[in-house]
């Protein structure tokens, strides 16, 4: 029997790899990440506060539209707070029809990463040709709007298609995260040369956790607070990554967003140690790429 393997990257047990450091001697690299996306009305695709609504779907829409017209105020809030810096997966629809919120983010000086289009498609369904075609007019609508392109890229839904990585790396990206397969970056092939895949989170990330599996939002604040203490005492052993992943649709609301600044509180509380840097994912892929050959797997 001959199994098929998705032929991007090689196997690499997290127990045998080269050790290096974060900047300043650090071990646990943590990244918050928020959602910005955009969602045509009338389109289903969409994350959901419950059962489905039929077409055209207005109360689902409406509760989407809730994060982008308050829930990332009181996200980018709490970040200005806790003096926590962010990236921002943002749906290039948004600097069209949402810009102050694109303008709040430059103004915070964060990192703005490739999210498509819109959250309302996946492209990894789509032919080559076009989904070519979403990648560039979205990164040239950011490019245009930042005066420097994106370095990352996350695609609606993580959806990637065979030739995704292959068209990311042509387009000018530096790296992905659309490969949850470790907690440490690692080098991915392509066709046109390497692409480095920075950790992203399905577990510990808001709307699987409250939306799909139901979790309350203290159980959520508690996973936060877990996996911080957890890897940053596994940090002695190698350097890892903690992304968090936020929608301001889900953590935007009060009753989640006051556990989220629990959590969040915490991590900035323990963040004076010498081994946790708060950071951008995009910092974490320049801090990789620096390495020399054969520390970071794959290169």
């Amino acid at each position: 029997m001959t199994l098929s393997d998705q032929g991007r990257y090689a196997y690499s047990p997290i127990t045998a790899r080269a050790d290096y450091d974060w900047p300043e001697g650090k071990r646990l690299g943590v990244y918050i990440a928020v959602n910005i996306e955009y969602y045509k009305f009338g389109e289903l695709l969409g994350h959901l506060p419950a059962n489905e609504t039929p077409w055209p779907g207005h109360r689902d829409h409406a509760w989407r539209d809730y994060g982008n017209r308050v829930g990332v105020w009181r996200t980018l809030k709490l970040l200005d707070e806790l003096n926590l810096p962010a990236v921002h997966l943002t749906n290039s629809e948004i600097y069209r029809h949402h810009p102050e919120i694109t303008d709040a983010i430059r103004a915070r000086g964060d990192e703005v990463v490739g999210h498509g289009r819109t959250n309302s498609e996946r492209q990894g369904i789509l032919p080559e040709d076009e989904e070519a075609v979403l990648i560039s007019e979205a990164t040239l609508a950011i490019t245009k709007a930042e005066g420097a392109p994106p370095g990352g890229w996350m695609s609606p839904w993580q959806s990637e298609s065979l030739v995704t990585a292959d068209l990311l790396k042509e387009n000018g990206y530096s790296y992905t995260l659309n490969w949850p397969a470790d907690d440490q970056p690692f080098w991915m092939t392509t066709r046109s040369g390497p692409l480095l895949s920075v950790p992203y989170p399905i577990e510990i990330n808001d709307a699987p956790q409250m939306l799909a599996r139901r979790h309350s939002p203290a159980e959520f604040a508690d996973m936060i607070i877990d996996q911080f203490d957890e890897m940053l005492e596994q940090s002695v052993l190698q350097p890892l990554v903690l992304p968090i992943s936020l929608h301001p649709m889900v953590s935007g609301q009060p009753y989640r967003i006051r556990h989220l600044r629990r959590a969040l509180q915490h991590i900035v509380e323990h963040s004076s140690r010498d081994r946790v840097w708060l950071t951008r994912s995009g910092e974490i892929a320049k801090h990789c790429a620096s390495l020399p050959k054969g520390i970071v797997p794959g290169s």
